[in-house]
This record gives C-alpha cells, structure tokens and sequence, in this order.
C-alpha cells in the first residue's frame, strides 16, 4: 500500500543518513503503520451496531470537539481525528527520557526530518523500559511514561491522518478537547530541533482553545467538572514549578560542591523529600484524588526536564494571543514568524513576550 510504501521509504532515508540503530527505526515505522491499519473511518464506528453505544457517544463528542477546532480554532481542517482505532492497550507509545544525576537538561536524540528531541518514543512498553535500563546504567536519571497521542504533524493526512484512539477517547469532554486541540496545534508549525517552543505553543493553544469551548452554551456540567481539573492541574504544576527551580538552582549554585557530589546529593535529596511532603499535603485537600501519585513516585530531574517542555513558554504565547487581539490566524502567523527566527533571537523575543505576564492555566 502506499502508505507502506511511504514508511519504508523514510526508514531507508534514516539509513542513509548514517543511522546505525535500524531496530528502533523498524520498530517506529511497523508501530505506526499497524497504528494506521487498525483505524476505521468514525462513521463506520457510528453505524456499526455491534460498537457499543459509549464508544459512539465519545466518538461524536470527538467529532464536535473536532469541528470547533476548526471553526473557532482556525486548526487545520484534514483528514486527522475522523477515523478510530482500539489499540488494545493503554498508551500509544511510550517515551523514554533521560537527565544527568545533577542537572534537569534532557538528553537528545537526532532522527531524519524531525530533528533533535528530548525523548524517545517506542510503541512496545517491554522496549522502552530496556532502553532505560540501558541509560541508567550510563548514570543517567531516567524516566518512562506512557503517551495516549502523537503528532504526525500533518505529514500523513493524504494517508488518513492521525485517528482517534481507545487510548484518549474516553477521557473527560474537556480533556478530551485539551488533547485534540493540542495535537492539531501541532500540524500549524514544527521547529525541528526546538522541542520546547513546539510543545509550549500547543500547550498555550490547548489552554486558550479549552477556555473558549467551555464558554459555549449548554456545558455547565462539563464546566464544572473542568474547574475541579484546572484547579488540581494549577495546584500541581506550581508545586513542580517550584521544585524545578529549586533544583535548578542547587545544580547552578553550588557547582563546587560536586567535587565529591556529597553537597549536591543532600540538598537535592531534601528538595525531593520537601515536595512529595508538600504534595501529599495538596492531595490530602483534592479529597484523595490520586491522578499524579505515579508521576510524583517516579519523580527525577529526567521526569522535571521533560515537564519543563510543556510549560515553560506558555505564558509568553499567551502573551503572543493578546498582543494579536485574541485573533487565531493572526496569532499563527505570528507564531510562525516566531518560528523563522534564529534560535537565539526567538529565545529574546519569547522572553520579550513573558515579562511581567502571570503564569496561569
């Protein structure tokens, strides 16, 4: 098929651009083409009466979901996100990332096309816990989570787009929303080799857009239900913020004293301790609500690094949204001639846009 045939193509461009690890690369493109296969068009699913009525249910509110983006977003409007696959599993990839013991700076991994990125993406649960494995025998700090979505970034519409999963699909409406405004953003622009700007601008984008799709008529329930998310998800990411910067400053403050590594080890040991105290506290205040406690028990600097990516822009392109009068496609543009910039003048022009604006969710 030609989609195949388009797979194997980039697996033999990554060869020849001098790619040694051809197991990881059959492993990314075979995934994504099994991926590919199993998804059916969401109208099949619809009038299937052997799909059950709770899937159909999720499976419109996607569709409308789908269809504000386009409208009120200006996200593209593609072949992404109307058809649906059961992976049978809980992630769709999982990714491994990994830091050193004294520093929250993420290792990078280079591929063809994308460029370098702070992660690295296996569909096969079992092979990214080995990758780990090997990395932490390195000396690295390491961490593994499991990702319902990916981005292809509009680069395989023309073969069916990216599809609905069981893995997201049945999440909350807002939520649900939050992950499909996200992932579209990522089809507007990609700057290879600048995971953080492309992940804070579909950050920034999933938060505005979730603002303005709770402000529709009829969703006082989901409103509802979204205020208790948001404010756990502020609650959380302020207590993660904090401790970032906190070892963030460790690392950068006391540089001497990782002579014998005995200094750095202890204060980075009490600022982990200080926070899992000061969560468990915010937990005790969410009634027992226990959506972080796998990502807080396997908290490290690779697991805060790769955080960072997420957020760390987001209110400068927030800021970017106002200055554009809360405009989409002028937003866009002026992302994208964001994006045009030189590395270290987009730094500046990003930092320009964060001062004096308040980080919020």
């Amino acid at each position: 098929m030609a989609l195949a045939r388009f797979l194997a193509a980039l697996l033999l461009s990554a060869l020849l651009a001098g790619c040694a690890d051809t197991r990881y690369y059959y492993q990314s493109v075979s995934g994504h083409l099994q991926l590919m296969q199993a998804a059916r068009p969401v109208s099949d699913w619809l009038a299937d009466p052997q799909a059950p009525d709770g899937l159909k249910t999720r499976l419109a509110m996607a569709q409308q979901i789908r269809a504000f983006a386009v409208s009120e977003l200006k996200l593209p409007d593609n072949a992404s996100y109307q058809r649906y696959a059961d992976l049978q599993r809980r992630a769709v990839v999982w990714n491994v990332v990994a830091a050193p013991e004294f520093s929250l700076t993420l290792k990078t991994w280079c591929f063809p096309v994308a460029g370098c990125v702070g992660y690295r993406g296996y569909f096969n649960e079992a092979e990214a816990r080995s990758e780990a494995a090997a990395l932490q025998q390195t000396g690295l700090e390491v961490s593994v989570y499991g990702v319902p979505a990916y981005s292809t970034l509009g680069w395989l519409n023309w073969a069916g787009g990216d599809p609905l999963l069981n893995t997201f699909v049945g999440l909350p409406d807002a939520e649900l929303a939050r992950l499909i405004f996200h992932e579209l953003a990522h089809q507007v622009l990609y700057v290879p080799d600048d995971t953080r700007f492309n992940e804070s601008f579909a950050t920034a984008v999933e938060r505005l857009g979730v603002q303005r799709w709770l402000a529709q008529p009829g969703t006082a329930g989901t409103q509802r239900e979204a205020a208790e998310l948001t404010k756990r998800r502020q609650q959380f990411r302020a207590l993660t913020l904090a401790t970032r910067s906190r070892l963030a400053e460790i690392y950068q403050s006391n540089k001497p004293l990782a002579l014998d590594g005995k200094g750095l080890f202890a204060m980075k040991t009490e600022a982990m301790k200080d926070f899992r105290a000061a969560y468990a506290e915010l937990r005790r205040g969410w009634g027992g609500y226990a959506g972080y406690d796998a990502w807080v028990a396997g908290a490290n600097n690779a697991a805060f690094g790769a955080q960072a990516a997420y957020d760390e822009l987001v209110p400068a392109f927030e800021a970017l949204f106002e200055r554009e009068g809360q405009d989409w496609p002028r937003f866009y543009s002026a992302v994208q001639r964001l994006a045009a910039l030189p590395a270290p003048e987009r730094a500046q022009a990003l930092h320009q846009l964060t001062l004096g604006k308040p980080r919020h969710d």
